[in-house]
């Protein structure tokens, strides 16, 4: 049986990516960077898969959806 995928917040994030909030922010918006989901009313977080994908190659990374596009 698969585990769940863990969600992640961001003084996570922050610590497993070496970035500022600001640069993760600027490039959420570039599109360069995994979006964070809702979570809850005043909560967002993060897929850990997206995270460790973007970690392992952060030039090559792109969004789902753009790849299901391509495909």
């Amino acid at each position: 049986m698969r585990e769940p995928e863990r969600i992640i917040r961001l003084k996570t994030v922050l610590a497993r990516t070496g970035l500022s909030r600001s640069t993760i922010y600027r490039k959420i918006a570039e599109g360069t960077f995994p979006a964070q989901l809702k979570i809850s009313t005043n909560g967002t977080g993060w897929h850990e898969s997206d995270i460790v994908s973007w970690i392992a190659d952060p030039v090559a990374w792109r969004p789902k959806r753009e790849l299901d596009e391509v495909r």
